[in-house]
């Protein structure tokens, strides 16, 4: 791969953002500095730490970043599960955001540990945990 942009994980979370995104424009206006903004920067977070964990070159490095995408994911989930506490989106919208979180979080949980092995590998020591 030669970008980040390539990345599967990279991919679904860039639909996730976008998706957030259009969710957003229905929730009422007193929320726009409050949960709008929250759900996404958190989602936005996903990508944006993603690419950076990719520009690193540095498997330690990169590996942190792909961890905090993970958390970004999970805060993500947990701000849409906000909104249907307070009635902004359908549980239907919160079972479909679910799907796609889920399916990128096991899409970037698979590249961690690949970039785990890399890591192993190249430092001659697969047998362990890094």
């Amino acid at each position: 791969m030669d970008r980040f942009y390539d990345l599967d994980a990279w991919k679904k979370a860039r639909e996730i953002k976008k998706s957030i995104s259009e969710i957003c424009k229905k929730f009422p206006k007193e929320e726009k500095n409050k949960l709008t903004d929250q759900i996404i920067r958190s989602s936005r977070s996903v990508t944006a730490n993603i690419s950076e964990g990719y520009g690193r070159y540095n498997y330690q490095e990169s590996i942190f970043f792909y961890r905090i995408a993970r958390g970004s994911l999970e805060e993500t989930l947990n701000h849409l599960i906000d909104a249907f506490d307070e009635m902004y989106i359908q549980k239907e919208d919160l079972s479909i955001q679910k799907i796609k979180i889920d399916d990128c979080l096991r899409t970037l949980n698979g590249f961690i540990s690949y970039q785990r092995k890399i890591q192993a590998l190249k430092k001659g020591k697969l047998g362990e945990k890094t």
